[in-house]
């Protein structure tokens, strides 16, 4: 059995006025013990709503989960002692300092004053807070907030780590930190499922993901894996003028093995089957166009080809609203 388990998960919502949103259509998920299992998917994709029965905040309408053995519906308040979660937004009292605000969330979860204040000052340590830890986190930076915020979810050193998007809207100093943070945590033995929309993080952190789309896991694998069952290469161009977006398509449609896809304003992605010679008969065909280019160049699949080809899109940079 996984360490975290979920099968035939079904969620619905009827939102006033509007259709009922099947936020989860019988999702299975299986998170092996003392690794990074990463969910991806487009926005209302089912992300946040699979956290949110997992974590004990909602019941689903049908299905089953587990955590270590430990059913989530029947025994949610064992499974509450055993898990530590941090979502999208930081969930800080501004008007505490920092150790302050860790060592409340000791005392939430009745430690005495002595061994809350021993926990947050061991926290304060782990997440470089020390020169901080005595002022009011409302001075912090958003990355500072994070950290603060995921040091609350380790108050009682948690088995199991739920971290839904921790790292969006930060720098990307603030957002590597907190990585190197999750990987210390899961070579301690901590278990960690994590939504994100940044492909980069789970092409980093997970030793497996698990694509969502309309509540359902529609592929998982590890992040190479994923890649190869896209296969082949791609070339990429970058334009000057982001007018020539149209000129580009139709070029790279005649040289490519696939709808090209622009993955930026003005980047433009197609699969090909013979990188070298079809990177330089696109060279010349956009030379002879007179199209000019920033940059051109030929690349193996991504986590955003995989992406498009199983959601039929690329991968969103906002965060999940509906699910």
């Amino acid at each position: 059995m996984a360490f975290i388990e979920a099968s035939g998960l079904v969620k619905t919502y009827t939102p006033k006025g509007a259709p009922v949103v099947r936020a989860l259509d019988g999702l299975d998920l299986e998170v092996p013990q003392g690794t990074v299992t990463a969910l991806l998917g487009p926005n209302g994709a089912g992300k946040t709503t699979t956290v949110k029965v997992l974590t004990t905040l909602i019941s689903p309408d049908e299905g089953s989960a587990t955590i270590d053995g430990v059913d989530v519906l029947a025994d949610p308040q064992a499974v509450r002692r055993m898990i530590g979660a941090s979502g999208q937004y930081a969930a800080v009292d501004e008007n505490l300092t920092g150790l302050e605000n860790l060592m409340m969330v000791g005392r939430l979860y009745h430690l005495g004053a002595k061994v809350a204040r021993q926990r947050a000052t061991e926290l304060i340590e782990l997440f470089d807070l020390v020169e901080s830890q005595n002022r009011p986190v409302k001075g912090y930076s958003g990355g500072m907030r994070r950290r603060i915020d995921l040091a609350g979810a380790l108050v009682i050193k948690p088995p199991v780590l739920f971290l839904d998007e921790p790292t969006t809207g930060l720098d990307p100093r603030s957002r590597i930190g907190l990585w190197d943070v999750i990987e210390r945590l899961v070579s301690d033995g901590t278990t960690v499922l994590l939504t994100t929309q940044y492909l980069e993080e789970a092409d980093r952190l997970a030793d497996s993901i698990s694509v969502i789309d309309n509540g359902r896991v529609i592929a998982r694998g590890t992040a190479d894996e994923l890649k190869a069952s896209v296969g082949g290469q791609r070339v990429a161009l970058t334009v000057v003028d982001e007018s020539d977006g149209d000129a580009v398509r139709s070029l790279l449609a005649s040289h490519g093995t696939g709808e090209p896809v622009v993955t930026g304003g003005r980047t433009w992605v197609v699969p090909v089957t013979d990188g070298p010679a079809a990177l330089a008969a696109i060279m010349a065909a956009a030379s002879a166009a007179g199209i000019a280019l920033h940059d051109a160049g030929m690349r193996r699949p991504t986590l955003d080809d995989v992406f498009l080809q199983l959601t039929g899109h690329v991968a969103d940079e906002t965060t999940e609203s509906a699910a």
